[in-house]
């Protein structure tokens, strides 16, 4: 497989973690060179909520909102670094699961690029999920350190 074939339809997962900010360059670099298709994933996780918080349609509904209005800043770095076809995604529950189990089956993307670490405090939204989306994920996965 050459590395256009590999690279073809690029996954990368954010937060704002600074391994996930190397993933993305990473990703983003690579898109851009080869003219790859680039999907931005992010994921909301109800873990940061309280039992109030998760109970409350409006609080989820409020919270994802500003994920995915954060998630266009992404679309827009990768836009201006080249990307000429960028799609963002943004989901809710366990960041590996989601990753794993729903959205690599529905973009069937040809390689999953991810940071190494968790990205700590309520900020998290990606989580450090490496470990399992690397054992677990039917594609390729290249963890960013």
């Amino acid at each position: 497989m050459d590395e256009k074939e590999m690279f073809k339809r690029i996954l990368v997962a954010v937060d704002d973690s600074d391994d996930a900010q190397l993933a993305f360059e990473f990703a983003i670099k690579k898109a851009a060179d080869i003219g790859a298709e680039l999907y931005i994933v992010s994921i909301l996780e109800p873990d940061d909520m309280n039992v109030y918080q998760v109970l409350s349609k409006d609080y989820i509904h409020g919270q994802r909102s500003e994920l995915e209005e954060h998630i266009k800043s992404y679309v827009e770095r990768a836009r201006a670094a080249g990307v000429a076809k960028v799609f963002p995604l943004v989901s809710e529950g366990k960041p590996g699961k989601v990753i794993v189990h729903a959205v690599i089956p529905e973009i069937k993307p040809s390689v999953l690029v991810i940071g190494s670490l968790a990205k700590k405090g309520p900020k998290k939204y990606m989580g450090s999920e490496a470990a399992y989306m690397a054992k677990y994920a039917s594609i390729s996965v290249l963890v960013v350190r």
